[in-house]
């Protein structure tokens, strides 16, 4: 079985979670039956906790229609979605809309009570996430929501909603050998509250594979999202060419474990402190196999020395979590999606 993370007493979690990111729109064809075919296969595999999001097209439904066709194994699900209120209603999210969207949460997975709740703000300049937070808090006293999380914050403003008041269980932030900026503050801080780390991008989404091992640098216009999301992260991580010697040095100790790049990788971060789990973001049972190989992986004191002698040479991405993305008008954040969830409707 896969490795399990108390998050908080009475509640474990799979510290390989189902990422539902790469089944919203974006990243090609879903095949809806395979794909709700595929969960039941990562359940008996062990990896029961999943992560999805309001905002992700179609995804919380998928979850929802398969515990309707998997009963007894929808029975052994944690699911993880997010409250993501739009950027142009961050100036009137008032409890009206906060409810609004964490009810049509749970209709849509079908649920009396959503498992863990991770809260995202687009623009902290604007007053409100504190407050927002707390009506969360509100619906978690009142029965709809077991656990309330952060999904990319930075250190100051997550300090900031714990000095609040609210009970903050899990944080969801990018981390992994490409992007270590939790380690600017956040990883500490979290450890001192016991707040569990949730880390996504550790498969730099598809990047981290033998697949772009000793290939030239790919240009735009690239495949999908995830690809144009992560190929900056790369470019700010110190350039295609340490890119490709961290690949190499990836390969060589997966071939000691008989594991690929990306799943020393992920135990990379599963080790880092303060780590609950990694989100691996999977569109079919293809890399199942692989992934378990994970749970069994040990690195060595050495192989770590080994990452540890590229990861030194890398100059960003620069700040703390989730801050050059927040630029709109920078390269990271001219890409992104900034309103998917009209909550009026």
């Amino acid at each position: 079985m896969v490795e399990r993370y108390e998050l908080v007493p009475g509640y474990t979690m799979s510290r390989l979670l189902k990422g539902g990111w790469h089944l919203a729109g974006g990243h090609g064809e879903v095949d809806r039956q395979q794909a709700i075919d595929d969960m039941a296969a990562f359940v008996e595999a062990g990896i029961t906790s999943f992560d999805c999001a309001d905002h992700y097209t179609g995804v919380e439904e998928l979850i929802g229609d398969f515990s309707a066709a998997y009963p007894e194994l929808g029975k052994r699900i944690e699911i993880h979605t997010k409250f993501v209120p739009d950027y142009d209603r961050l100036t009137s999210c008032d409890r009206a809309y906060v409810e609004n969207i964490i009810d049509r949460s749970l209709k849509r997975l079908r649920v009396d009570r959503l498992d863990l709740v991770q809260f995202h703000w687009w623009n902290y300049a604007v007053p409100g996430y504190v407050e927002a937070m707390q009506v969360l808090d509100e619906l978690r006293k009142a029965g709809k929501i077991r656990l309330l999380g952060l999904t990319n914050f930075n250190t100051a403003t997550t300090r900031e909603i714990v000095e609040a008041g609210v009970p903050v269980a899990a944080t969801q932030v990018q981390y992994s050998v490409l992007d270590s900026r939790p380690e600017r503050g956040l990883v500490d801080f979290c450890r001192a509250h016991k707040i569990g780390l949730l880390c996504y991008g550790t498969l730099a989404g598809g990047f981290m594979s033998e697949a772009w091992l000793g290939k030239p640098e790919p240009q735009e216009p690239l495949e999908n999202r995830s690809l144009t999301k992560y190929k900056l992260i790369i470019e700010d991580f110190g350039g295609w060419g340490l890119f490709q010697e961290l690949l190499g040095v990836l390969r060589d100790i997966g071939h000691a474990h008989g594991a690929g790049i990306g799943q020393v990788a992920t135990r990379y971060v599963l080790d880092r402190p303060g780590v609950a789990g990694a989100i691996v973001g999977a569109t079919s049972t293809k890399h199942l196999a692989g992934n378990l190989r994970i749970d069994t992986m040990r690195l060595s004191d050495a192989e770590r020395a080994r990452l540890d002698a590229v990861l030194a040479k890398r100059s960003g991405p620069p700040g703390d979590c989730y801050d050059i993305e927040r630029d709109k008008t920078g390269r990271h954040g001219r890409i992104m999606r900034y309103n998917q969830n009209d909550g009026r409707h």
